[in-house]
């Protein structure tokens, strides 16, 4: 199978990559991406020699070259995206213009060239926010209520693939996953930053009074998600992805960084929250666990683990990153 993964140089997209030519050695990828500051090709240094695996440089709003790179391939595996919700509320046009314009760019091609899967990558963000101390998730009939710039983009851009796929017949699914973090994740998120901050002695920055609560999905059970949908994914389906079982707010995940860093809490620094931040994100992954016999490997606490580790042995591949 030849499978085309837009944005494959940022953060899940690479992880992504990495993961299904380690365990489907016989496929062959084309990467799209744009190269923005997300995007990083020395994550796949591994695999930029592989034949298997090409790498071409551009925008997904480019019709004529998605075409060229679209033409003779199985699949379409679409990551790319401006995805910082802090950046959206700064500047919202270049998240319409990839988000939304370049979905629907895509959608085209891939209409136009007769692709036989398209599946789309897509947040939790779409359904809104819950309220805290609720037993309260989002599921796939949760109505969608995106609050920011980056939220309202995504919706849009899953709109528009389930339009194709009911109006065109365009064999699609969709997945929308809870937030990621691992190895290779761009120091600009929670997890990231609180490590890579206390790596160089610096205060971790932790929004209004750190009670928010994110459902955390380790990059690579994301992976493993995304090839369960691929492989006996119902065709038209939506899937949602999350890693979480019970609500650990951000201050409590910075606690359990400061602790596998041998640091205590004079290094957190409460910062003025961000404008319309959602209270509380949580996922049931029931439908992908039933139907395709999804869950996730790994537990939080062994993920954390894993990534504080990641960062402190890979200071060459985050350090240029930092400002």
């Amino acid at each position: 199978m030849k499978l085309l993964v837009t944005g494959g140089a940022g953060f899940i997209g690479a992880n992504f990559i990495l993961y299904w030519m380690k365990h489907h050695p016989d496929d062959s990828i084309v990467n799209l991406d744009k190269l923005t500051y997300a995007g990083n090709l020395k994550t796949l240094k591994s695999v930029s020699s592989n034949p298997n695996y090409e790498f071409v440089k551009g925008d997904i709003c480019d019709r004529p070259l998605v075409d060229r790179v679209i033409a003779d391939v199985d699949c379409v595996v679409h990551f790319a995206a401006e995805t910082h919700v802090d950046r959206s509320i700064v500047d919202a046009a270049p998240f319409i213009q990839t988000n939304v314009v370049g979905t629907y760019t895509l959608l085209e091609s891939a209409m136009t060239h007769k692709i036989p899967r398209f599946h789309h990558i897509s947040t939790d963000e779409v359904c809104g926010a819950l309220e805290l101390n609720t037993k309260e998730k989002f599921n796939e009939q949760t109505p969608y209520n995106p609050r920011s710039p980056y939220a309202a983009s995504k919706a849009a851009s899953d709109h528009l693939v389930r339009a194709y796929h009911i109006t065109y017949n365009l064999p699609i699914t969709i997945s929308n996953c809870s937030n990621n973090f691992g190895p290779y994740h761009f120091p600009e998120k929670l997890i990231p930053l609180a490590i890579t901050n206390l790596l160089r002695g610096k205060k971790v920055p932790v929004y209004g009074d750190g009670l928010y609560v994110r459902d955390w999905l380790y990059v690579e059970d994301h992976a493993r998600a995304i090839e369960a949908i691929l492989e006996k994914g119902k065709i038209g389906e939506t899937y949602f992805v999350g890693g979480q079982t019970e609500d650990i707010p951000n201050i409590e995940v910075v606690k359990r960084i400061l602790k596998l860093m041998g640091k205590d809490e004079s290094s957190i620094e409460y910062v003025t929250d961000r404008q319309g931040h959602d209270r509380r994100y949580a996922m049931d992954w029931t439908k992908i666990n039933q139907e395709l016999g999804w869950s996730p490997k790994y537990d939080f606490d062994e993920a954390l683990k894993n990534t504080v580790e990641w960062f402190k042995a890979n200071e060459e591949w985050w350090s240029t990153l930092i400002a």
